[in-house]
């Protein structure tokens, strides 16, 4: 019965394809996180406590044997980096707190935060996306520390992600922090749903932007693209 019922829900379609194709070609189906409305009903210590007795439930199907000193703590680690760690960005209570800052120095062209490296994890297969996140805005009179650049892009990454979201999320942010258009965002990544299984296609790179206001110009790209390969 299980299996018929994966068979029916695989072959349900969603614009044409099967939820099966929409995991297998990393298509996302909306610009916001998918969660459900009661998703923060629990505290995340009753969170850590339930993914350690699912995640055992997973081991113990595997067939490994927990009673094994080197395995019986996994359940409750992989819990707490779920909660705490990688997928911590789910929770808005991690969210940076931003503070502008008048733009004392006149600083009027672009400032780039380049390299900004980011571990993720595609939403599909759950396994990582590593990369880099190239950000740059022009001031419209505030400005932000430098490391809060940083935070924005850790803070949407950690979570279950597709590429294209998180552009657009980091770059949507910036604009509403920095009350300005002017923002672009790059990202560089590697995903191992295309290098470790699928494919095996060990040496791609998946590139996405978002070019915002005074940076959606042929000269301003250009600029941009100059000081990311310098």
């Amino acid at each position: 019965m299980k299996t018929q019922e994966v068979t029916h829900k695989t072959k349900q379609k969603l614009n044409g394809f099967t939820i099966e194709d929409i995991g297998d070609d990393h298509l996302f189906t909306s610009l916001d996180t998918p969660m459900k409305p009661n998703a923060f009903d629990m505290s995340n210590q009753e969170k850590k406590e339930r993914i350690s007795i699912l995640f055992s439930e997973i081991m113990d199907v595997l067939g490994l044997d927990l009673n094994d000193d080197s395995l019986k703590g996994t359940p409750d680690r992989v819990a707490k980096m779920y909660v705490e760690e990688i997928f911590s960005g789910l929770d808005p209570e991690n969210k940076p707190k931003v503070a502008l800052f008048d733009n004392k120095y006149q600083y009027n062209q672009m400032l780039v935060e380049k390299n900004i490296t980011f571990y993720s994890n595609c939403e599909h297969h759950f396994v990582p996306i590593i990369g880099k996140a190239h950000v740059a805005y022009i001031s419209s009179g505030k400005v932000i520390g430098l490391s809060k650049l940083n935070r924005i892009v850790q803070y949407y990454a950690k979570r279950p992600q597709v590429q294209e979201r998180l552009t657009n999320q980091i770059a949507n942010d910036l604009k509403t922090v920095l009350e300005t258009e002017d923002v672009a965002v790059i990202i560089d990544a590697k995903h191992l749903c295309v290098s470790s299984r699928g494919i095996k296609d060990e040496t791609s790179a998946t590139v996405t932007s978002y070019y915002g206001g005074a940076f959606n110009t042929a000269e301003k790209i250009a600029e941009l693209q100059n000081y990311i390969n310098n």
